[in-house]
């Protein structure tokens, strides 16, 4: 288990931050994940840690059981209890714990043996974070052997846990047995009497008693225990089962002592690993806790970016996790956002009309940041890369306190302050709408100054903006850079994209133009602009429209390149696989000629050496000389004519059909190719080279010549 002491945590301004940022809600999905009440408590009281070990540890214990859960692994970690209070009962000296108490903890020291033996030495070297919750720890398997010894699986202690308890339950048995037939004795005479009710029998303060109609009781001796509701039953302890049901009740109260006495002495004797189980009941939890995260990560798309020791801020398609689940539920897309944020650009000064998205970027940035630092993974890109800042400091919205009389100004002015003189190199703030609440232009002047300050001081930051000023100023002070959430003008809808490096239009007389307020009104409210500033505003909306068409035409070319590239690669994979289907039907050739070569001298062998043979054997040596030539000098001629043939085969195809004047036919016993001159009859007369050459009708076969 680590360490806690060492852990910094974030500071926080002001109190409510992590309400502002809606913390608190990714704190109770978290929650809704967990299934043990340790786990739970852990969620809702996560906290926002400042060191890179404990961060980057737990965001890797997160991603390695997301990884078990999308490869659809288990992991045995089945103890969802609450037994603080039994382990708790377990360390104080002359407490006893009931059965059942004991069935709880043996299942929680099973839960671990369990967990000790899912995590061999390979999956601790395939899950090294995960591997580090059981880090210093053992499992004791006596405390599993030393309850089984007295309990059962029932929770019931057994009769052989000790020797007084085993002669206890002997006696008991044989009483019980004893009262047994007694009673049925007497149960079966006083119905033939017809003295017991429908029921005969029952069970008044642990003792049988007989059910009798309430007419015939004075003829049942014994004591009368009670009586119906009705008053036509009496319940009758018989008085020859009444020295039986005391000694049976005396063996009970011996029975519950000697108990008593085994539960406590047991208590006692595990009582010196309540320290250890006190650990495997965190053990569970930690890995219930580490489980809900990675529920949670799943859910929300969430991944582990590359973690820095530095104030660092690289969100490359980030989304809003709540955003992106509440679309989720009602079908709707979500556009996630890019920001950059490093040592050269520290401070990013938002500006474009409402409802664009201004403010939901920045608590995007804001929320994900708090969550990654609590050990949470992040919907966002996996090559995002994310930095640890040890301040966060926001101001959103409508501030004003009724308490303190101050206004929305004041009470933004106040959280400036705070802002400067706190804020550091290791300060992460949001500032919405810098500066409102006061007159534009002195505002403005506040807004810039206080801007310019949080550059000096190395802070890094997000400000959103209407203020014409903080534009201009974002491109001139080192640090601070321009953004804009890019609008619509046609369609008058926000595209809730951000685009960094170029300040944005509020569009207002856009707007007002599309939504067709008067023209006289528009035109007498630019007059009362200053010309300057309606310039500046005109001239950021068209540069914004004309960005956005060259982006447009830079994906349009993007997925050209990506079209042609794709063609240019099943080309080269269709000319490669006719290059190697070329190639097999060459070798398949080969293979078959030399097939052909190597059955042609494996039958030369063979009869060859029949010939030696015959030669070794016979007396006329002259006929197997001959059959010998006729071997040699025949096969020669057989290569000779199928070399000739395939030779016509090449230049020539067969069409076959009646032979008429003037075809060029093949002659089937030489395969000579001649030209028909004339027919006679059944035979026709060729022209093969300067001889003619008369052959009957039936040896020809019609050809021509292959095309090239």
């Amino acid at each position: 288990m680590r360490p806690k002491q060492y852990n910094r945590l974030m500071k926080c301004f002001p109190e409510n931050t992590l309400q502002q940022l809606e913390f608190d809600k990714v704190k109770e999905l978290l929650s809704s994940f967990c299934r043990n009440e340790y786990a739970k408590n852990k969620a809702q009281d996560l906290r926002i840690h400042t060191r890179k070990e404990y961060i980057s540890l737990e965001l890797q214990q997160t991603n390695e059981y997301k990884i078990l859960l999308q490869a659809g692994l288990y992991f045995p970690n089945d103890f969802p209890l609450n037994i603080s209070k039994e382990l708790k009962l377990l360390g104080i000296p002359g407490a006893s714990l009931s059965g059942d108490q004991f069935l709880l903890i043996r299942r929680l020291a099973e839960n671990t043996a369990n967990i000790f033996r899912w995590m061999d030495a390979e999956r601790r070297d395939t899950y090294p974070g995960l591997a580090q919750v059981l880090d210093q720890l053992y499992y004791e398997k006596t405390i599993r052997e030393m309850i089984d010894e007295i309990l059962d699986e029932t929770g019931a202690v057994k009769d052989n846990a000790s020797e007084e308890l085993s002669k206890i339950r002997m006696s008991l048995y044989r009483k019980r047995n004893e009262l047994r037939r007694v009673f049925d004795r007497i149960v079966s005479k006083l119905n033939k009497q017809g003295y017991l009710a429908d029921i005969e029998e029952s069970f008044m303060n642990g003792r049988r008693v007989l059910a009798v109609f309430a007419e015939q009781k004075r003829m049942v001796k014994g004591v009368l225990h009670a009586e119906s509701d009705s008053r036509r039953t009496s319940f009758i302890e018989p008085e020859e089962t009444t020295e039986l049901n005391n000694q049976l009740f005396s063996l009970e109260n011996e029975e519950a002592k000697e108990l008593y006495r085994i539960l406590r002495q047991l208590t006692q004797q595990l009582s010196i690993y309540a320290p250890i189980l006190k650990s495997y009941y965190e053990v569970s939890g930690e890995f219930d806790f580490i489980r809900a995260k990675a529920r949670l990560a799943e859910d929300m798309g969430g991944q582990f970016p590359l973690l820095t020791d530095k104030a660092h801020v690289k969100l490359i398609q980030a989304y809003h996790p709540l955003l992106l689940l509440y679309n989720r539920k009602v079908n709707k897309p979500t556009i996630p956002v890019s920001v950059n944020l490093d040592a050269n650009n520290r401070i990013l000064v938002i500006s474009g009309p409402n409802a664009g998205g201004k403010t939901v970027t920045l608590k995007t940035v804001g929320l994900l940041q708090l969550m990654l630092q609590s050990g949470l993974l992040v919907p966002v890109s996996a090559d995002s890369e994310m930095g640890i800042f040890k301040q966060l400091m926001i101001h959103i919205g409508d501030t004003q306190s009724l308490e303190f009389e101050l206004s929305t100004y004041s009470s933004h002015l106040k959280h400036m302050k705070y802002f400067i003189e706190n804020a550091n190199g290791k300060t992460l703030f949001f500032i919405d709408e810098l500066g409102s609440g006061s007159d534009p232009n002195l505002g403005g002047a506040f807004a810039e100054v206080i801007l310019e300050e949080l550059a000096v001081k190395h802070s890094f930051g997000i400000v959103t903006t209407h203020y014409l000023n903080l534009k201009v100023m974002a491109n001139k002070v080192k640090g601070v850079i321009n953004g804009a959430m890019l609008f619509d003008e046609k369609n008058l809808l926000p595209l809730y994209q951000l685009q960094v490096g170029k300040p944005g239009s509020s569009y207002t007389f856009s707007i007002a133009e599309r939504i067709g307020l008067d023209k006289r009104l528009i035109q007498r409210a630019r007059k009362l602009v200053d010309e300057n500033h309606f310039q500046l505003d005109k001239l950021l909306n068209s540069t914004e429209q004309d960005l956005q068409k060259i982006e447009k035409e830079k994906k349009q070319l993007q997925q050209l390149m990506h079209e042609n590239e794709k063609l240019k690669k099943e080309m080269q994979q269709v000319l490669s696989r006719e290059v190697h289907k070329q190639e097999t039907e060459k070798l398949k050739l080969q293979n078959k000629v030399a097939e052909d070569k190597l059955q042609y001298l494996r039958d030369m062998e063979r009869k060859l050496k029949a010939l030696v043979v015959e030669w070794r054997r016979t007396e006329d040596k002259d006929s197997v000389v001959k059959m010998m030539q006729a071997l040699l000098f025949g096969q020669k001629e057989k290569m000779q004519a199928e070399r000739q043939q395939k030779k016509l085969n090449e230049k020539f195809d067969e069409v076959g059909g009646d032979v008429q004047v003037g075809n060029k036919v093949k002659m089937k016993q030489n395969r000579q190719v001649g030209i028909v001159k004339e027919i006679r009859g059944k035979k026709a007369i060729l022209q093969v080279g300067i001889v003619p050459i008369t052959v009957a009708l039936k040896d020809l076969v019609v050809v021509k010549e292959k095309e090239l």
